[in-house]
């Protein structure tokens, strides 16, 4: 296993930060429904950032604060996954 996972850590960094993104798939085929049985805005194949659209254009409510903050926190997710994936490749390479 340790000599496993230096080349295998950058392919799970980069797969986790990257199954955020798959907004498009979501919202072309379901639009993030239906929606769950007993109400609220969150739907069946709902992912955190279609959950983030549906808040913030969607709903009648417009709930721009909790959606802006979702996304500030995706974001704040996201680049320190990928600065630990700099990180880690660079720490591998010989100088």
């Amino acid at each position: 296993l340790p000599l496993v996972l230096p080349p295998l850590f950058p392919v799970l960094v980069a797969s986790f930060a990257f199954s955020f993104n798959n907004f498009a798939l979501v919202y072309l085929l379901t639009a993030g429904g239906p929606r769950m049985v007993g109400g609220g805005i969150a739907g069946e194949t709902d992912i955190l950032v279609t959950y983030t659209y549906n808040l913030a254009f969607r709903d009648a409510g417009a709930n721009y604060v909790l959606a802006s903050a979702i996304a500030t926190l995706l974001f704040i997710i996201v680049g320190t996954l990928s600065w630990l994936n700099l990180r880690f490749s660079l720490k591998r390479v010989p100088r």
